[in-house]
């Protein structure tokens, strides 16, 4: 499996969420909250380029790596039907963000990461519509996934996660389809997955189902203070830097 020089490097930024930058600052339409059909439109094609080239000049500028998510996160066949998008659209522009973040990363001289995001099934914010099987998941995912690893972006992160099945199902698509993968999970104010496990458990779970295949974990849109509770910090899982199993603080 491909080394991800973040595991081992001092510091690697992330950029801050294209959506929500997108639609609240940029002041764009996102129908579904879907970034991905602007790669379809010159003007939001730009849009997405001056975002990216944001993130990566203030890593350049702070001597940093930086990981770029490409704008997918909706991009799975039951979001992207909704908006149009059959089978063959949908896989041409899955590749062709990651060959947007190649021209961006060609122009920046610091580590830049291309990070093929996957987003739930359904929506992230009412876990009853997310529950599948762990087989269900494998299958839905793995189009998306197949797609990346076909690609030049070096993994796959899936965000917002809300439950163990889903996750699985994630990390087993992507270990078939040969890419290192990123699971991140939201959480409640109580620390607690909306599905219910408690954020440790459910890092174990999946860890013990996918003998530790995930490069490794995150969590995202959930404030700090509802997730350091959730986590013991002398447990594995909760190491920073190059484990397998980090969990970036």
């Amino acid at each position: 499996m491909t080394l991800l020089p973040q595991l081992d490097a001092p510091l690697f930024l992330a950029d801050g969420g294209a959506e929500t930058t997108l639609l609240f600052d940029d002041g764009i339409d996102l129908p579904d909250f879907a970034a991905f059909p602007l790669l379809d439109d010159p003007d939001g094609h730009a849009a997405l380029t001056r975002y990216y080239e944001r993130y990566a000049s203030i890593a350049e500028r702070d001597g940093a790596g930086i990981v770029l998510e490409t704008v997918t996160w909706r991009a799975s066949t039951d979001w992207a039907a909704r908006l149009g998008y059959d089978e063959t659209r949908l896989a041409q522009v899955n590749r062709k963000v990651v060959d947007l973040l190649l021209d961006v990363r060609q122009r920046f001289a610091i580590p830049v990461v291309i990070s093929g995001c996957v987003g739930p099934r359904g929506d992230a914010y009412r876990p009853e519509t997310t529950t599948m099987s762990r087989e269900e998941a494998r299958d839905y995912h793995s189009t998306q996934i197949r797609t990346f690893a076909g690609t030049h972006a070096d993994l796959v992160t899936a965000m917002t996660l809300t439950n163990v099945p889903e996750a699985t199902g994630i990390v087993d698509a992507a270990a078939e389809a040969n890419v290192p993968v990123v699971l991140s999970f939201t959480v409640e104010t109580d620390g607690r997955l909306p599905g219910g496990d408690a954020l440790g458990d459910a890092i174990e779970a999946v860890d013990r189902a996918t003998n530790g295949y995930p490069a490794y974990y995150m969590v995202n849109c959930a404030h700090p203070t509802h997730i350091a509770p959730a986590l013991d910090p002398e447990a594995e899982r909760t190491t920073t830097g190059s484990s397998e199993r980090a969990f970036p603080g």
